[in-house]
């Protein structure tokens, strides 16, 4: 198949299937988690976190409400909670995905006693029950046509009071090509080996996030837009 990087590719990936079943499903999760450990996946939301604190933007007298918006395997909510207790840092950790087999799997894999939730919703139907200090996003914005992704930037606009974080695929040719020798080699899940290239010609470029910043109404000076190796782009903003 010929790919055009030159533009975002709309092209459809198995997981997101209405058909796939739980098990199908959970392992591809399973295998999604390994990916992040060995493409760094978690380290730039968690830098941005650590920016916060050292800021003092964290609140000390109170729990952080975090949402997490497509938490999928509920891996990246863990990574925080386990960052914010080595800091004394207390958070109200809440993971929203509208697949019901994503709080299933997660649930399976979380410590009940640990403060994190997780939610089966739209986030735009969704209403917390606390105010929101922080959103975030893991490998979510791909998934969205731009439309759905201004009104997602909107959504993260409107509710979180802090800030928020969009960690996702940086499109290009190079790593669409090695990871489909990469995931074949290390046999992961067929679903696996379809859709991660397939979330990287979905993915963006800055000019890509300017231009969809700019049209949700979010200054340019605002947000920061951060190439991550490997082949991450995140995209921050900071409330004043």
């Amino acid at each position: 198949m010929h790919i055009d990087f030159s533009h975002r590719n709309d092209l459809s990936e198995f997981m997101d299937a209405d058909d796939t079943d739980f098990e199908t499903f959970r392992d591809c999760l399973a295998d999604l988690a390994k990916v992040n450990v060995i493409t760094l996946a978690y380290r730039p939301t968690l830098r941005f976190f650590g920016e916060l604190a050292r800021s003092g933007r964290l609140p000390r007298d109170r729990s952080v409400v975090v949402v997490d918006v497509g938490s999928g395997y509920g891996d990246m909510l863990r990574k925080i909670d386990r960052w914010a207790l080595r800091r004394g840092i207390k958070m109200e950790l809440i993971g929203v995905d509208e697949n019901p087999w994503s709080a299933t799997a997660a649930e399976d894999l979380t410590a009940p006693e640990r403060p994190i939730r997780y939610v089966t919703d739209n986030i735009f139907s969704y209403r917390p029950p606390n105010p929101v200090d922080i959103v975030i996003s893991s490998l979510l914005a791909h998934h969205l046509k731009d439309a759905a992704l201004i009104r997602f930037i909107s959504w993260m606009e409107a509710n979180a009071a802090i800030g928020w974080f969009v960690n996702d695929a940086h499109r290009k040719a190079l790593p669409y090509h090695v990871f489909r020798v990469v995931a074949r080699l290390l046999r992961f899940h067929e679903f696996v080996q379809h859709d991660g290239p397939i979330s990287i010609a979905r993915a963006f470029d800055p000019d890509d996030w300017q231009r969809l910043l700019s049209i949700a109404g979010v200054p340019r000076s605002s947000a920061k837009i951060r190439r991550v190796f490997p082949y991450r782009l995140c995209v921050s903003r900071l409330k004043s």
